[in-house]
């Protein structure tokens, strides 16, 4: 795509966790040539916070090339790394921006970036992402975005509440089949509001409080999990992950748990494997386990040595939820159950193990192959599901090599909540939770933003505020969940798709979530 192109979508795919792309790297293209950087002015790129925003990238499964980028502070895992080349940021023709394995968007919007990747998987989480991203970055608009979020923090609740419903309306006009917008200021009633196109009401009326398949921020729960079984001293953050999984992961020795769990391990990301193409739209019908992706992902050479660079990668979420199996004797839906949505009475919240949802769920719906913006590989253009108006409904879809990556359902009321006890310390003693909070620079030393990722969930400076927050990305389904430190003040929204097919869509995209942010502090 060339800049000033009408389409700008990253596009198709899967789950991805569009979390942002980091301003100064670019990636190679991709086999089937889709990928292409967009250079960035200097600016933009420095106004983005961790996560989203910036517009930066929000797809949490845009990952970076091996070898740049990410020079570790001193003393975080080892010394080292490569500075990243000039800013850019890769767009693929017909993806959402922000939201891929979640690769995650904007101007003053903190779009989560990932580092690109030029796998298959990527492909799909760059849709998301860096529809939000880019239109931010090479349109005069990124200015009033800017100046409108300002005006969202100052003019209060009715104007904010006002402006989000704006915006949610704008993104269903210009394609978005479905948008849930919730913001909880820690005062008063929240504000929830829900926008759906008119031909998905066939299928669901959309409401506020609606299951959502929340994708990466699953990262965020698992890493709870581990993190309560160190407070009760079941594990230990520096285990070399062979210690619990001896021969299935590549350099096990020399990877610890925390490594895994702050992306600095340097396995390969299995989502950006073509034989997973099936499984992550819909079409196999084969289970994939832990001990199958980890052998899989034994083919693939090491990104880097471990703790020397940062690179976001779903694989390691994997072998987490591995390691919580054999540490505890309990399924990942049985600890998720036992200790955190049960006690915090969540009864919207669970580890899926297949395609059934709990109550009241949105309707998830990715373009038909007809509808597929041309530049999508082809193993990413036909999903499963049943079809109409140019989309394809991929609710009943079971992404079955999801696990511990990305399979929590929940909704944007319980999220709230579940933020509210780990940042107040209900879920973590303090110890646990300063170590979760303890972050990797995502972008290397000196980053304005300072984007960081920690233990299962990443940090922004926003125009704002500081933010912490977690994007994530399926088929159907794009998140976005943010909290400040306190866990008081909390929001959330959701898009009814992962591709975001138009410039405007992009930009829409990236004003809501830098209006998002400044709501929480309103």
């Amino acid at each position: 795509m060339a800049p000033g192109s009408d389409t700008a979508v990253i596009s198709v795919g899967t789950r991805c966790d569009v979390r942002r792309l980091p301003p100064g790297c670019h990636g190679p293209p991709s086999p089937s040539g889709v990928w292409q950087g967009l250079d960035v002015p200097d600016p933009l790129v420095s106004r983005t916070a961790p996560g989203e925003s910036r517009l930066s990238t929000w797809v949490s499964g845009l990952g970076r090339p091996a070898g740049a980028g990410f020079a570790p502070k001193a003393g975080v895992n080892a010394p080292g790394g490569v500075p990243c080349s000039p800013p850019r940021i890769p767009v693929v023709p017909g993806g959402l921006p922000g939201f891929s394995k979640e690769h995650e968007l904007g101007v003053n919007v903190r779009f989560r970036r990932r580092p690109q990747r030029a796998g298959v998987r990527a492909v799909a989480a760059v849709a998301v992402v860096a529809a939000l991203v880019v239109p931010l970055a090479v349109t005069p608009a990124s200015a009033d975005t800017v100046h409108e979020s300002a005006a969202v923090r100052q003019d209060g609740t009715a104007q904010t509440r006002a402006h989000l419903r704006e915006l949610a309306r704008k993104l269903v006009e210009e394609g978005v089949p479905g948008v849930i917008v919730r913001v909880d200021g820690g005062h008063g009633r929240p504000v929830e509001i829900s926008e759906q196109a008119a031909w998905t009401k066939k299928d669901h009326r959309l409401r506020a409080d609606d299951e959502v398949r929340e994708a990466s921020s699953t990262k965020t729960v698992m890493a709870t999990l581990v993190l309560q079984l160190v407070a009760e001293h079941r594990l230990a953050l520096t285990d070399p992950v062979g210690k619990w999984l001896p021969g299935q992961v590549r350099n096990g020795g020399a990877i610890t748990l925390r490594m895994l769990l702050n992306h600095t391990s340097g396995l390969f990301d299995y989502t950006d494997d073509p034989a997973l193409a099936p499984a992550l739209t819909g079409r196999d019908s084969h289970v994939w386990t832990s001990t199958e992706i980890l052998g899989l992902v034994s083919g693939h050479p090491a990104l880097f040595e471990p703790g020397t660079e940062w690179s976001y990668s779903n694989t390691n979420y994997i072998a987490i939820g591995a390691v919580l199996e054999k540490a505890t004797g309990k399924s990942l839906a049985a600890l998720v159950r036992e200790r955190i949505a049960g006690p915090l009475g969540l009864r919207h919240t669970f580890y899926a193990t297949g395609s059934a949802w709990h109550g009241r769920h949105a309707h998830g719906y990715e373009p038909d192959a007809a509808h597929m913006p041309a530049d999508v590989p082809e193993e990413f253009r036909n999903y499963a599901g049943p079809q109409h108006d140019g989309h394809v409904d991929v609710t009943g879809d079971y992404v079955t090599a999801d696990g511990a990556d990305a399979a929590v359902v929940s909704t944007a009321g319980d999220w709230s909540r579940f933020y509210g006890a780990l940042m107040s310390g209900r879920l973590l003693p303090a110890a646990q939770l300063a170590q979760m909070r303890t972050t990797v620079p995502e972008d290397g030393p000196g980053d304005p933003d300072g984007l960081g990722y920690g233990l299962g969930i990443e940090t922004a400076q926003t125009s704002c505020g500081t933010v912490w927050d977690h994007v994530g990305v399926v088929p159907g389904y794009a998140t976005y969940n943010v909290t400040d430190s306190t866990g008081r003040r909390t929001a959330a929204f959701f898009f009814a798709t992962s591709t975001l097919l138009t410039r405007q869509a992009h930009q829409t995209g990236a004003a809501l979530m830098d209006a998002v942010n400044c709501a929480v502090f309103d």
